[in-house]
Parts: structure tokens; C-alpha cells; sequence
């Protein structure tokens, strides 16, 4: 019985990831209109300062979830609290970030998963 419900998540899961997914090259002129590199680098994988992610390469799920967190301010318990990132993703709309997200995910990056 509970492998029915569980099997019609999971597709409508990857339904709406996929219906949902973001525009590569709209993402890119996203990243250059609100100047990404000025903090993470041309190529968003060398930041200029050391507390400063790398995110080229980065899940493109964890990057959209992180904007809408910038977005939300940090006096929620679901917030991130930067005040240049709050300030740049305020500007967004949900779909922009997604676009975003989607750019900065298909970058090549150095991140790797400790095994």
C-alpha cells in the first residue's frame, strides 16, 4: 500500500523538476546584468575573497534553494543573512533564479565530493 503514494511522489517530483528546469543562456546574461564575477570570479570559480563561495559547477538545486534563501532575509529561521547577496537576490524572480541557477550549474567547476 505505501509503495503506490510513494512511487506517485517521486514522479510528480521529476515532473516538475523537469517542467521547472531553467534557461542556460538566460542565466548567463543574468550572471553578467548583476555582475556575479565583481565577488566570485570570471569564471565564478575563483571568488575574490576566501569567504566567498566557489559556484561554478554547483548543484543547480542547491543554487536556486540559496537564492530563495538570500531572498527571504536572515530575520526568518529559513534565511541566509549577506547583505550583498540578500540585495542581489531581492531583484529576482523566481524564474530568474532558476535561469540562474541553471548557468552557474553548467559551468565547469572544481567541486568535488570526498569519498
Amino acid at each position: 500500500m505505501k509503495f503506490i503514494p510513494l512511487m506517485t511522489s517521486l514522479a510528480l517530483g521529476i515532473i516538475s523538476t523537469n517542467l521547472y528546469a531553467g534557461d542556460v543562456e538566460a542565466g548567463k546574461k543574468l550572471s553578467e546584468k548583476y555582475i556575479c564575477a565583481s565577488c566570485h570570479g570570471p569564471d565564478l570559480k575563483h571568488p575574490i575573497a576566501p569567504n566567498y563561495p566557489k559556484i561554478a559547477g554547483q548543484h543547480e538545486d542547491y543554487l536556486y534553494y540559496a537564492l530563495k534563501s538570500y531572498k527571504v532575509d536572515n530575520h526568518s529561521q529559513v534565511g541566509r543573512g549577506n547583505a550583498i547577496m540578500g540585495g542581489q537576490a531581492k531583484q529576482l524572480t523566481l524564474a530568474e533564479m532558476k535561469d540562474l541557477a541553471a548557468y552557474v550549474a553548467s559551468l565547469p567547476g572544481d567541486l568535488v565530493v570526498k569519498k
